[in-house]
């Protein structure tokens, strides 16, 4: 059985399992997360979420960019300077 097939079929339990593992860094018995295990883990996942097709905001590492605020609401501070042709922004640090 291929990785793919394997990962749409499991358990709507081990999914949750594998997300709660994923957000923790570490198995329900405490063990932690190798850097493989967390590499399945989110393959499975995403395969899974993909196959039972779950909404966006349900769907781990789902960010809403029509929600975007700038940080520290504030919307430009006068350090900041954008670049309208690139779009890009570039600040100033202070030490």
């Amino acid at each position: 059985m291929k990785f793919e097939d394997a990962a749409t079929q499991i358990d709507p339990e081990i999914y949750q399992r594998f997300k709660a593992a994923l957000e923790l860094g570490k198995w329900p018995d405490g063990r932690k997360l190798t850097r493989e295990q967390k590499e399945i883990c989110l393959q499975a996942i995403m395969i899974y979420e993909a196959k039972h097709q779950m909404v966006d905001g349900d769907r781990i590492g789902y960010v809403d960019t029509a929600k975007k605020a700038s940080s520290c609401g504030t919307d430009k501070p006068d350090d900041t300077q954008v670049d309208t042709d690139n779009g890009i922004e570039s600040i100033r640090i202070l030490h």
